[in-house]
Order: structure tokens, then C-alpha cells, then sequence
């Protein structure tokens, strides 16, 4: 890479990372503090949207747009650009003030998640993108959850050990197999998880487990992860558990590092355990939630099927089980999930939501001539399978923008959404039921709906004014036929609720003890065009 190509790569990391660092900044811990016109004595001025910061009451200059660009901060000598490395600066010193709490390892996780941006459009540009355009949409996300602070940290791991797995450098890799001696083996899901599991054996490139053990899929990064663990070294020596080898045929990791799809005749996908903090978590498959996951996507999959009866084509991806061993029960854990071909539309070509919004080569959000006819079946086969298994069979969907597939037609229409994984599911009544609707606001409207309608309206400027009008169009339709109180109370409502994820992280709250600050409904006395 000659010096050239490398500063447009450095200037398109830090681009990349500073907006869902600017996103949460502004969003979590500033308030508007009006408008600046460019200068017209000076061209490199060109203006923009003015933050007043909570912490010092410094003020934040950003050029506008869907995406925040260019941050500067307001000095007695006028407007100081900010590189990546001031921005994260400026965002420890603002935070340390605004809630009197110091972090000195999220400063260190944002710097990585930028430096594994660099990495991945490095890798990228040298690596030949996949054909599957369903694929393509998973491995789109170069920037990534747009508020979160460090979308892209693998944990301060070097490049080195990571990028062969990245969905985002278009990574294909094989599985890795181990046998697992049988009285060690812990499962559940019966045959549906058992036999897809044991069918894998067909991929691999050495010989099938041996009497008395039972296949055992590993991700390779996975086992490098592990490799430290005394239990899982220990089993090695003492033959319960033995290396098989890779597969001879590749799989592709999805938005999810840690899910890879395998394609062809097995058509599912498996999902593993990382001891990497990736967003707010730690991506292990917890006991916890590996115990309670039948009963959970039981529950999922009976309201789906009830959707199926009444008309509906939306689809529940089932997590249909899991195998792992009794003595390294969630790090060796592995996860079994529908495939897709059996359950589309025939003709239709699924994509990821969250490609969608931030954009990849292909995109029928993009390209289509009718961005209103394309919002209102996005619209239509989105929102009402959400809303109706919740008032029907009290199940809240996680359906943000990674767990929503959209299958398009040859034209690139919406046909069909799908949904998936039940670690996130909550079932009423175990939910309070006012927690459990703010958690579906949240991720149906706030993290999902805005994103794609964001995108759309900037694809497509002259729709800008039409994509919430269209939407509570769709809620009030969905009202009319469940008579859910909740969507009146919504569409009246003066805020949304937003996830807070930089305070998040900032204070070393669980991941999953979400916190919520007030957004302005764009819901609210909307009418339809």
C-alpha cells in the first residue's frame, strides 16, 4: 500500500469510528445548542449543527447529515478540528465530569475498535467480495452499530488473530471438529439439534469420530481462545476429547462473528462461544440462557406458527438445540439455528436489515424507483409480526437491526422478514409487561425502523417527509385488527426510548441492564400523506 492509499485508509478509519462515537456522545451526554452558517470569509468553514456538552458546557461543532462528520470544538481561537484520538479525549474528559465516575479501559476499547477498522478495510480492499448477495448484506458492517461507542473492539486482540474470521474482510474459513467422548456430552433439543449436528460430520476432512464419541463443531478462534483452559487441556490428555480436523468445505461468519452460516445441502447455522467482549457483552453462550432455550424458542416458534395460520409468511429461524461438553459447558458450547432456503418465499433473496441501513453494493433500498411503495412493504412485513406475537402470545421479539432478515423479489421488493435468535426473547408474564414493550420500542422502532427509514431518506431525499407518516399508518393498521392499548399510548407519546450505550459502558453497568434515555417521537400527530 503506496502513502497515499494508506492516509485514505487512515482518514476512512477515522470516519468510520468518530460517527457512533459522535452518535452517543451527542445522544448521551450534550443538548443542541443551535446552528452555525458557514463562514463566508473562510471556505474550509462550512458550518454545521452546534452541541453543548453536559459535562464542561464546551461547545461541539458537527457537519449535519444522517451521519455525524468532522467534530470541532469551540476555542478562543475559533473552531479546532478533532482528530479520532482528541474526539476519544474529549469524550473521557466530558464523561469523567458528567457522572463524577472514571473508566480508563473504554477509552483503550474505542482507540481498538478504531484500529480494527484500519484492519478490516485494509483486508477488505485485498479480498474479493462474496457472490451470495445474502452473504454480501452480512458482511457489509464496517461501521456497525451506529450508537455504540466501539461497535468494532474484538477484545484488544491483535489483527493478526481475528481477521481470518471477520465477516467484515469477507472471511471463509472451515469449521474445526472434535470428538467428544459420549458420557461427557451435555445437549439439548433432541433430534433436530442431534441429527444437524451429527450430519456435519459430512464436511469433514478426516476421519468420523470414533465408537464411544460423539461430533463436537468447534470455530477455530473459539478453540485458539480456550486454548489456556485447564479443563479443556486436561481433556484433551486424558482422551476425552480428540482433534478430528477442519471441514474440506468453507462457511461464512455473519454479521455475528461467531455465527457462521453453512451453506449448500446443510443450510443451517451454528453458533459459538467467544471470550471476547464484543458491543456490551462478553459472547459466550451463557448456561444460563443455553437452559432456558427451548422453552423460550418453543414459545417463539408456536406464535409463528399461529402467524403462519392466520396468513402470515414471516419466519422464526428456530434455535433448534445445543452440544457441548459437561466440563467446559459454555466454552466449548455450540448452538444449532434454522437454515434459510426451505423457509423463503420461492424466488426471494434474503438480506440482513442491518446491511440495509448502513449500505452495501446491491442494495435494493437504494436502487429501487419507488422508494414508497418499497417502505410500505418493508413496512408491512416487518412491524405486524413483531406487534402480533406479543399481543397474542406475549412474546417480545429482540428485532433491532441484527436479528431482522428482509427477502426481497427479483425486483427487489419486500416480500418476507425473518426473524431470529431466542437468547434475546422475553415471554410475558416472567417480563414485566411495561419493560418488555419499552424493549420491543427499542428495538423494533428506535434501533431498527429509524435506521432503515434514515437510509431510505437519504437514498432518496424526496420521501424524507413520508417515512414516519407511513409508519404510524402501519401501526394504526396493526392497532385496528389486535386492539393493542400500547400502540395508542405510542403514537401519542412525546419520547421513545433510546438505549444508552456509551453511559453503558462507561460506568461498567451488565450488558444487559439496559438504560434508556428520551428520544422526540417522530411518531407522534404524524399523518399520512
Amino acid at each position: 500500500m503506496d502513502r497515499m492509499e494508506s492516509v485514505d485508509l487512515n482518514a476512512a478509519a477515522d470516519a468510520y469510528a468518530a460517527t457512533p462515537l459522535l452518535n452517543c456522545l451527542l445522544r448521551e451526554a450534550a443538548d443542541p445548542a443551535g446552528q452555525e452558517p458557514a463562514s463566508a470569509g473562510d471556505p474550509a468553514d462550512g458550518g454545521g449543527a452546534v452541541h453543548r456538552l453536559r459535562g464542561s458546557g464546551r461547545l461541539l461543532r458537527v457537519r449535519e447529515g444522517r451521519r455525524p462528520l468532522r467534530p470541532e470544538l469551540r476555542t478562543a481561537d475559533g473552531w479546532h478540528p478533532l482528530s479520532h484520538t482528541e474526539l476519544v479525549k474529549l469524550t473521557a474528559e466530558e464523561l469523567r465530569r458528567y457522572t463524577g465516575v472514571p473508566n480508563d479501559e473504554l477509552p483503550v476499547e474505542i482507540a481498538d475498535s478504531r484500529e480494527a477498522v484500519a484492519a478490516l478495510l485494509a483486508a477488505r480492499a485485498a479480498a474479493e467480495p462474496p457472490q451470495d448477495p445474502y452473504v454480501r448484506s452480512e458482511q457489509s458492517l464496517v461501521m456497525g452499530h451506529p450508537y455504540h461507542p466501539a461497535p468494532k473492539a474484538r477484545g484488544g486482540a491483535p489483527a493478526a488473530s481475528w481477521l481470518p474470521y471477520a465477516p467484515e474482510a469477507y472471511a471463509r474459513h472451515p469449521l474445526v471438529f472434535l470428538g467428544l467422548r459420549e458420557d461427557q456430552v451435555a445437549e439439548e433439543g433432541g433430534p433436530a439439534a442431534a441429527d444437524a449436528i451429527d450430519a456435519l460430520a459430512g464436511l469433514l476432512d478426516g476421519p468420523r469420530p470414533p465408537a464411544g464419541y460423539r461430533l463436537l463443531p468447534a470455530h477455530p478462534w473459539q478453540l485458539e481462545l480456550v486454548a489456556g483452559s485447564e479443563a479443556v487441556r486436561t481433556a484433551f490428555a486424558d482422551g476425552r476429547l480428540l482433534r478430528l480436523g477442519p471441514g474440506r468445505r468453507t462457511v461464512r461468519p455473519t454479521a455475528s462473528i461467531r455465527t457462521l452460516y453453512v451453506p449448500g445441502e446443510a443450510d443451517l447455522f451454528v453458533k459459538f462461544s467467544l471470550d471476547v467482549r464484543i458491543t456490551n457483552d462478553v459472547r459466550r453462550l451463557w448456561r444460563h440462557d443455553l437452559v432456558k432455550l427451548r422453552r423460550t424458542d418453543a414459545a417463539v416458534g408456536a406464535a409463528f406458527t399461529a402467524l403462519r395460520r392466520r396468513g402470515s409468511n414471516a419466519v422464526w429461524l428456530a434455535d433448534r438445540g445445543y452440544r457441548t461438553a459437561s466440563f467446559a459447558f459454555e466454552e466449548l458450547a455450540v448452538l444449532v439455528r434454522d437454515g434459510l432456503h426451505a423457509r423463503l418465499e420461492p424466488g426471494a433473496t434474503p438480506l440482513a436489515s442491518a446491511a440495509l441501513a448502513e449500505g452495501f453494493a446491491g442494495s435494493p433500498l437504494a436502487a429501487t424507483a419507488d422508494p414508497a411503495g418499497w417502505w410500505r412493504a418493508y413496512l408491512r412485513h416487518v412491524v405486524p409480526p413483531v406487534l402480533e406475537v406479543f399481543a397474542r402470545h406475549g412474546v417480545v421479539l429482540e428485532a433491532h437491526l441484527q436479528n431482522s432478515l428482509v427477502a426481497v423479489d427479483a425486483q427487489g421488493v419486500p416480500v418476507q422478514a425473518l426473524f431470529r435468535d431466542a437468547e434475546g426473547v422475553k415471554l410475558l408474564p416472567e417480563t414485566e409487561r411495561a419493560a418488555a414493550w419499552q424493549r420491543l420500542v427499542y428495538c423494533l422502532v428506535v434501533n431498527h425502523l429509524t435506521e432503515v427509514a434514515g437510509a431510505l431518506a437519504e437514498a432518496h431525499p424526496a420521501m424524507a417527509a413520508a417515512v414516519w407518516p407511513a409508519v404510524r399508518e402501519e401501526f394504526l393498521r396493526c392497532d385496528a385488527e389486535l386492539g393493542l392499548p400500547e400502540i395508542g399510548e405510542l403514537l401519542s407519546a412525546p419520547s421513545l426510548p433510546a438505549k444508552t450505550n456509551l453511559l453503558l459502558r462507561w460506568t461498567r453497568a451488565d450488558g444487559a441492564d439496559a438504560r434508556y434515555i428520551p428520544l422526540p417521537n417522530p411518531l407522534r400527530g404524524q399523518a399520512a400523506p
